[in-house]
């Protein structure tokens, strides 16, 4: 996200921070337990806001302001966060997170006898590109009749976690961004192809780790699917302007990923199968429902034994399917 003109204007990277915020939403949870030390399990219940807020501005008028990165997480006790995306470290992102904080605890607030009541959520900052001088928290003070009240925003910088860190704290949801930590190399990846070698074995490193969690049910193929596509993304745009960095870290990412293919397939499939289920009976539709997804995943690359998992039936069941042709 950047400010151009006093206009707030959406980049490919913030795309990227809400694909994975809203279709994967569970990664957050290890992040918010890193930037707030909080202890979530990962099995709590993600809620999101109300994506549209109407905010006044100082001239009078009001405008509509999209924000999916407010949201609740559910556990033993129910918790509000606000985490925002900037992809270049400075102050103005504070003055979003007041509007956006404020407006959120307004619209969520309950007037009790004569007292209005609202919750600020506890927010935070992902900055994608961070310098020396870049803080580790900013803070928000407002001066009240009633006194002097304020709330710190802990910043995280993503070009701060190597791929140890990432994948110990089970921080996925910095994988598409972790890129950005080797931006200031990329003349020296584009001419020397030994130093390309190795940006490319950290990233065959990143996809057999993810492989393995794929493998032993800590993620699903879906999850790996949109991290790699996310990935993808944001390599497009920050090295649109060095090929060998581009095709190098893409050659080892699996190649060109299709536009959001996973989460599209996914849908369609389970759709259709639930209307093959209601026409033709239920037992026989469930079956029918997993079959027309095997082979609507077998379509983005997924293996069969991976395929028998998700759908649920046996391996053979799988291969005798696809053997068959029909879907």
């Amino acid at each position: 996200m950047k400010t151009i003109n006093s206009k707030i204007v959406n980049t490919p990277y913030d795309d990227v921070f809400r694909t994975l915020l809203n279709d994967c939403s569970r990664l957050i949870i290890p992040v918010i337990n890193e930037v707030f030390d909080e202890f979530f399990s990962g099995d709590e219940k993600v809620v999101f806001s109300p994506e549209i807020h109407f905010m006044n501005q100082q001239d009078g008028e009001e405008v509509k302001r999209i924000t999916d990165s407010s949201f609740t997480i559910v556990g033993k006790e129910e918790k509000k966060f606000l985490y925002e995306c900037q992809s270049t470290a400075d102050s103005s992102m504070l003055v979003r997170i007041f509007e956006y904080a404020t407006q959120i605890a307004l619209d969520q607030g309950e007037i009790i006898k004569n007292t209005l009541k609202v919750e600020i959520p506890r927010s935070a900052i992902l900055f994608l590109r961070s310098t020396e001088s870049t803080p580790d928290k900013m803070k928000i003070e407002m001066v009240t009749p009633g006194g002097t009240v304020s709330f710190e925003i802990p910043v995280m910088k993503a070009q701060r976690y190597g791929i140890e860190e990432i994948f110990e704290k089970n921080l996925l949801f910095l994988i598409p961004f972790y890129i950005f930590s080797h931006e200031s190399r990329f003349e020296e990846y584009n001419s020397d192809k030994d130093k390309l070698e190795i940006l490319k074995a950290e990233y065959a490193d990143i996809m057999a780790r993810l492989d393995q969690l794929l493998e032993n049910g800590s993620i699903s193929a879906y999850t790996r699917k949109i991290i790699m596509e996310m990935s993808d993304k944001v390599l497009e745009n920050i090295a649109q302007k060095f090929e060998h960095v581009r095709e190098g870290v893409k050659s080892v990412m699996g190649g060109k990923v299709l536009e959001h293919e996973a989460k599209t397939i996914l849908r369609e499939g389970w759709k259709q199968g639930r209307e093959q289920g209601r026409r033709e009976g239920e037992g026989y539709g469930r079956m029918e429902q997993a079959k027309e997804t095997a082979f609507n995943l077998r379509t983005i690359g997924l293996e069969e034994e991976t395929i028998a998992k998700m759908v649920n039936v046996q391996v053979s069941v799988i291969r005798e399917w696809f053997t068959e042709g029909v879907s």
